[in-house]
């Protein structure tokens, strides 16, 4: 994915128990390596077809200056490792618990989107200690309050053989299919899916065995009830909100915010976006993180 990081931005490679995985960080000018001593600031990219660290590759770069940027391709994504398996929530709780561990020495600020961002509370309510504050965009488990979010093929079909290649193929390995879900479910205004965030999108989705992860989210076997734990987060946190998200709406993200807030410092609702507003509008993301990263 190095061709679609911005200038001054490498790759570097940590292990864990599920295989390596490969994040971005400053490695040339302008910013030379990244300071051991700077905080670092993680971003963590959401699940579907195509994804990766790209995701926030329009924000992370104007807090370089400030701090050393960590933005990893999960597990099963990118161009981290892709085991064959069936992922379950444990394996990215454990995943990104051994990524920060590995990379950081200090409480770090977390910035992060839907399911990633909600597998995120649950592992700052089980380590805490790993955790400066979170910033979170349309945090969701796809199952909250118990209403499925709608996005589940038949599991029949999914898992008929040579189906499941047909639908990832089809769905997430051509161009076609890869614009007209990000225009059509991702973002509010189709006109700013722009043809690098295409290519981005399906470089990642055609990596070797990149079926197996994308699978297992559209099976919902990440899926969990976000309600039931979101009480327990003691980690200041923000919530951002796109007004047009789908799968996710506003009134969701304010019935979770409820839950907890006096953690849940501020909830901000992005006009005229989809799920992805850093995605969309960088600027606006950017504008609000500078009032606390």
């Amino acid at each position: 994915m190095l061709q679609f990081q911005p200038p001054g931005f490498g790759h570097k490679v940590i292990h864990t128990s599920l295989g390596a995985i490969v994040y971005y960080t400053q490695t040339a000018t302008p910013w030379l390596n990244a300071d051991e001593d700077l905080p670092p600031l993680l971003f963590l990219h959401n699940f579907g077809g195509g994804a990766s660290a790209y995701e926030w590759s329009k924000v992370y770069p104007a807090f370089a200056a400030t701090h050393r940027i960590l933005a990893p391709d999960l597990i099963g994504w990118g161009e981290s490792a892709h085991p064959v398996r069936d992922y379950q929530i444990q394996d990215y709780l454990s995943a990104i618990a051994q990524f920060i561990t590995q990379t950081c020495h200090q409480p770090v600020k977390v910035i992060t989107s839907s399911l990633t961002a909600a597998i995120t509370i649950r592992l700052a309510i089980n380590q805490p200690n790993l955790f400066d504050s979170l910033y979170l965009v349309c945090p969701s488990g796809f199952d909250d309050f118990g209403q499925g979010a709608g996005r589940r093929l038949p599991l029949s079909v999914i898992n008929t053989p040579l189906l499941d290649n047909l639908i990832y193929a089809l769905g997430a390995e051509n161009e076609l299919a890869v614009r007209n879900f990000l225009q059509s479910f991702l973002f509010a205004q189709p006109q700013r899916v722009s043809q690098e965030i295409v290519d981005a999108y399906l470089y990642s989705a055609q990596q070797p065995n990149a079926k197996f992860a994308a699978l297992s989210f559209l099976k919902g076997d990440l899926y969990f009830d976000l309600s039931l734990y979101i009480q327990q987060l003691i980690t200041p946190t923000v919530f951002f909100w796109g007004e047009k998200a789908q799968f996710t709406s506003v009134k969701l993200g304010q019935r979770l915010a409820s839950l907890n807030p006096g953690v849940i410092g501020k909830f901000y609702a992005i006009a005229d976006t989809g799920v992805l507003p850093h995605l969309e509008l960088p600027e606006v993301i950017i504008g609000l993180l500078q009032r606390y990263v």
